[in-house]
């Protein structure tokens, strides 16, 4: 269980393969069936199911064959479902120790796999180093593109786990800088909706939660040359309110506290602009308070010092 807890902080989905659960050998073995049917490896069984259908009868020397044949292909099957094991684990190792690059390196080896759970940890790496002060701006717009792209094959192949919806929706809003205004306010139905498809999945996940609520507080505090773009372009152009974001950046830090400095910082934020000074300089000090430890955490840590500065 405490695994299992280590995964939900990480950002990952509770179940990877039955295999790392420790789920009954019969259920794993019909799973691989089903994944062997999907790589097109099902021609040979359904070719089999005929000969018995007909009545067809393997000599011994087959069928002794035959079950070798399966043994062989499910011990081929476990150890590669032990690999991919063996890699997220390395992978959320280096992610929870800051490795960014090693990460990267890491992960960036599986660029081809059909696996979600390494994919939507591509993107994540992806993204976190095109974040890097010491990335080129020509480099960092093709991590960006980069990061969608797994984000988005990792949504193909998987659609229950809240951290591909997750870390789609955050690569989108990321290649909306590149793109424009009209492209990011066109994507914002889509961001919100993927949000809040993670939310559904995970709602202990603190970080959806946050991340929910800068999507309210970006359109509550929208200027009024993108709300006039945004009702150019649609009937009902995406909105919200100061009173929404804040719910949701409560609801974050109900799950986990003390969890993000910008989930502290927005807290503050969004108490000012509805005008509670009170709740805005508690919210304001904890964000001032609490220890750097990344180059973001500095960042929050400057403006908060402005804002209560400037209250």
């Amino acid at each position: 269980m405490a695994s299992a807890a280590r995964l939900w902080r990480r950002g990952g989905c509770a179940v990877r393969t039955p295999l790392l659960w420790g789920a009954p050998k019969a259920r794993l073995g019909w799973r691989r069936q089903v994944a062997s049917g999907r790589r097109g490896g099902g021609s040979e069984v359904l070719e089999q199911s005929r000969f018995f259908r007909r009545g067809v009868a393997f000599s011994a020397l087959s069928y002794l064959s035959y079950e070798a044949y399966i043994l062989i292909s499910h011990s081929s099957v476990v150890h590669a479902d032990v690999k991919v094991n063996e890699v997220l684990d390395q992978a959320d190792y280096l992610y929870g120790s800051g490795e960014t690059e090693k990460l990267y390196q890491l992960l960036e080896q599986y660029k081809n796999s059909e696996n979600a759970q390494l994919l939507w940890r591509l993107a994540r790496a992806s993204r976190d180093v095109a974040q890097l002060s010491q990335t080129s701006a020509e480099k960092k717009k093709q991590l960006i593109y980069e990061a969608l792209a797994y984000a988005t094959k990792a949504l193909e192949k998987e659609k229950s786990c809240f951290s591909v919806h997750k870390w789609y929706a955050i690569c989108l809003s990321d290649v909306g800088d590149y793109e424009g205004i009209k492209k990011k306010i066109t994507n914002a139905f889509v961001i919100k909706e993927h949000f809040q498809k993670a939310i559904e999945l995970n709602p202990k996940d603190a970080t959806s939660l946050h991340l929910m609520g800068i999507w309210c507080y970006t359109f509550a505090d929208m200027p009024w040359y993108q709300s006039k773009i945004a009702a150019a372009l649609f009937s009902t152009p995406p909105s919200s309110t100061y009173e929404e974001a804040l719910r949701y950046f409560q609801k974050a830090e109900d799950v986990e506290p003390n969890f993000y400095s910008k989930n502290l910082l927005f807290l503050g934020k969004t108490y000012m602009k509805l005008n509670n000074r009170k709740m805005a300089l508690l919210w304001l000090s904890k964000a001032k308070e609490r220890l750097s430890h990344t180059e973001e955490d500095k960042q929050v840590h400057k403006e908060a010092v402005e804002l209560l500065n400037s209250l």
